[in-house]
């Protein structure tokens, strides 16, 4: 491991500040060049005489990398999914939408984390392949091994991972990773099947992920979470947070109520 992440902590008085900025964080992420490739598309219908600098303009706007985002699960970031989607934001062009983690359990139950951002996802109105979920129609070491395969095509498409969402629990750990342990089989991997302490399974991503974004940022709320919140800003690496971003070199943390 290298040395300790980095940590910028943002306080908000309220967790319902702290839903209005993540609300606007994610919209910036997702529109995110949509105002240049409209200005762009605009000048290439401005006129012959104009032609070759408005292709050059087109094509400008059109080299730039497809981006990513990372949704997390959990109840702290639905209010502002579910806003979000109320606004109906227009995506950039080949955004992907990925998950943090989710579930083995099928994509329609409550305790998905992808049907819980259903609203989101329809309100962007993506392909089916611009959205990363979990198959979990498929055995679980598929459906870990699907996920990789696919994350792994994302990046071998040049694809930039922009913004990055993780929820983190009273016992410290984040998306789906709950121990040494988990990060240790998780080496190599961009993806991994997990067995959950609470008897359920689920698919994870891993470090080798989430040291990718551009922006990595833990949404926290509530009181029980004050003694994982210290342990993580104290580089605890008794808790699986702690080793999950131990390869980044900043992180962020947005707190309410702890």
């Amino acid at each position: 491991m290298t040395k300790p992440a980095s940590i910028q902590i943002r306080r908000f008085l309220s967790r319902v500040e702290l839903e209005s900025a993540l609300e606007e964080r994610l919209r910036a992420a997702i529109t995110a060049g949509v105002s240049a490739a409209a200005g762009a598309g605009a000048a290439a219908g401005a006129g012959a005489a104009a032609g070759a600098s408005a292709a050059g303009r087109a094509t400008e706007a059109g080299a730039r990398p497809p981006v990513a985002i990372m949704l997390s699960g959990g109840s702290t970031p639905l209010p502002a999914y579910r806003s979000l989607a109320a606004r109906a934001p227009q995506a950039a062009a080949g955004l992907k939408v990925l998950f943090s983690d989710d579930r083995y359990v099928p994509s329609t139950a409550d305790a998905s984390n992808f049907h819980q951002s259903l609203p989101l996802i329809e309100a962007l109105a993506l392909p089916e392949s611009s959205v990363l979920r979990v198959r979990t129609e498929l055995s679980l070491e598929k459906a870990a091994e699907d996920y990789e395969q696919r994350l792994d095509a994302l990046l071998r498409d040049g694809t930039r991972f922009t913004l990055g969402l993780l929820g983190l629990g009273a016992d410290g750990h984040t998306a789906s990773l709950f121990n040494a342990g988990d990060i240790q089989r998780a080496r190599g991997h961009r993806a991994i099947p997990v067995d959950r302490p609470d008897g359920m399974q689920a698919v994870s991503v891993t470090p080798e992920v989430l040291r990718r974004f551009d922006d990595l940022v833990f949404v926290v709320a509530g009181a029980d979470k004050h003694k994982a919140v210290q342990a993580l800003l104290n580089g605890d690496t008794t808790i699986a947070a702690t080793l999950a971003i131990a390869d980044r070199a900043q992180t962020q943390v947005w707190l309410a109520g702890t």
